[in-house]
């Protein structure tokens, strides 16, 4: 059973010093399913204070011990793979097929990249007479969002253990369940007590604590601009590095030799994925000025392919969207390109047809929209497509440009070549070209405010790691 009134400090699920509980609230509903401990500072300084005195003998273990407990972590977490997709399914709304073969599965998979990229790592080598090793960090505080859980947890705890560190993690209170069982994972497999601990709670109580605190070696966070701004202005009085990956407005520019048919149909379900909900989603289409109303036909097809219903239904492809305060959020955006001229091809403010109760949105494609349209510049973070037009290659280069995100891109082309020198001239962290499939293996992270630090694999693992010189140790 779940230890949702507890949190895991030192080895042990332990009630919180204070006790304070919070609504867990099912989106395909509007009602509460269960409910947490949430936590303050005592909480936070008791995990803390696990995690420095774990540090010495952890961060020392051979990297064939801290291997052997990953593959451990990934059997037990395999063991427990159905109640995770289950769990993400129910507190942040991910239609349950997707939940299980795109949620849970991301989870698996990163484990599986960082056991096969720490087997590969050296962390030291000789250089003329300095010896350069590379150390664990030592304490992390994770600070990790609703719309991916797993993703983003395994994403930070498994390299943190890869590294030697230890760490305490804050899950998003919006979407708990999740990462409570994936505590439960760690435990079952071992994870010697006071490495990994996990507080519940919001920001300001919890969060901001573990970002300030000041034997916190290094915060990695994931979430909204607006947060990550507050999480590194707070650690800066610690001068402790900050990781983060925050918010994104991705283009995708479809190159006129694209199949249009394919390009645009991908792109759709691209930016309805996780029902819109994905920081790197392509919510910006850009397409030749001479082809906008065919895309436009082609994009009104596709969204209305998409389901919408409750997440347990395995025929639905979009569930609700997180929480109230995401669907005013979406409403008001939807409403704002409707008010500043975009088209509505599809959908449009308020709920689907027959679905008056749960967070659902109207799945949205909006055409002939500017770049200076709010829907072309905010992240809506809603299954919300804008389509925008352009004349030539240089001037969609300069819109996909012209944000102040630069976490992501996309560029669909016949032409490899002419795709690749696009893709080339994109200030994102990550450009895709023609919809390939998840690459673990290759970094993640963005440019300008979508943060700074790389996630996935051995890019992972090294922001973890401290970089030592050790000058004259080749000199007999």
């Amino acid at each position: 059973m779940t230890q949702n009134l507890k949190f895991y400090i030192d080895g042990a699920w332990v009630d919180p010093v204070t006790p304070a509980v919070l609504d867990v609230i099912d989106p395909s509903t509007e009602a509460p399913f269960t409910t947490i401990a949430v936590g303050a500072a005592a909480d936070v300084e008791a995990a803390v204070a696990a995690a420095k005195r774990a540090f010495p003998k952890f961060s020392a273990t051979p990297k064939a011990e801290r291997l052997a407990l990953l593959k451990r972590i990934l059997e037990v977490y395999n063991t427990r793979y159905g109640e995770i997709a289950e769990a993400v399914s129910l507190e942040m709304g991910a239609p349950i097929s997707f939940a299980r073969d795109a949620q849970a599965w991301a989870g698996r998979v990163h484990l599986e990249a960082t056991i096969a990229a720490f087997e590969g790592m050296d962390f030291e080598r000789q250089r003329g007479t300095t010896r350069l090793v590379h150390e664990p960090i030592g304490v992390v505080a994770l600070i990790t969002p609703w719309n991916w859980p797993l993703n983003q947890i395994v994403c930070k705890v498994a390299p943190a253990l890869a590294a030697g560190c230890t760490m305490v993690l804050k899950p998003s209170e919006i979407a708990p369940i999740s990462g409570l069982i994936f505590a439960e994972v760690l435990h079952e497999a071992g994870v010697p007590k006071g490495v990994f601990n996990l507080v519940n709670g919001d920001g300001p109580s919890v969060g901001q604590v573990m970002a300030g605190h000041p034997d916190v070696d290094m915060v990695s966070f994931t979430g909204s601009t607006r947060a990550g701004i507050i999480v590194a202005k707070t650690a800066a009085d610690t001068v402790k590095r900050v990781s983060q990956e925050l918010g994104g407005k991705s283009a995708n520019i479809i190159l006129p030799d694209a199949d249009f048919e394919t390009a645009v149909s991908k792109g759709v379900d691209g930016c309805f994925g996780n029902n819109g909900q994905s920081c790197d989603a392509p919510t910006r289409m850009l397409v030749p000025s001479e082809r906008h109303d065919e895309a436009l036909v082609i994009a009104k097809r596709a969204a209305e392919a998409h389901v919408v219903g409750s997440p347990r239904d395995t025929a639905t492809t979009i569930g609700p969207v997180v929480s109230e305060a995401q669907f005013n959020k979406i409403q008001r955006l939807i409403q704002s390109g409707i008010d500043e001229g975009a088209t509505v091809v599809t959908g449009g403010a308020g709920r689907p047809a027959g679905l008056n109760r749960g967070y659902y949105v109207r799945p949205t494609v909006f055409g002939h929209v500017t770049p200076d349209m709010t829907v072309a510049r905010e992240e809506i973070f809603g299954p919300v497509l804008s389509i925008l037009s352009y004349r030539d290659e240089d001037q969609a280069v300069e819109i996909a440009n012209d944000t102040v995100y630069g976490l992501a891109a996309y560029v669909a082309g016949s032409d490899l070549a002419r795709a690749r020198r696009v893709a080339q001239r994109l200030r994102a962290g990550t450009v895709n070209i023609n919809y390939p499939d998840w690459d673990t293996f290759a970094p993640f992270g963005g440019y300008k405010q979508s943060g700074n630090g790389r996630e996935y694999a051995d890019f992972g693992i090294h922001e973890f790691l401290e970089l030592k010189g050790i000058v004259g140790y080749g000199v007999a």
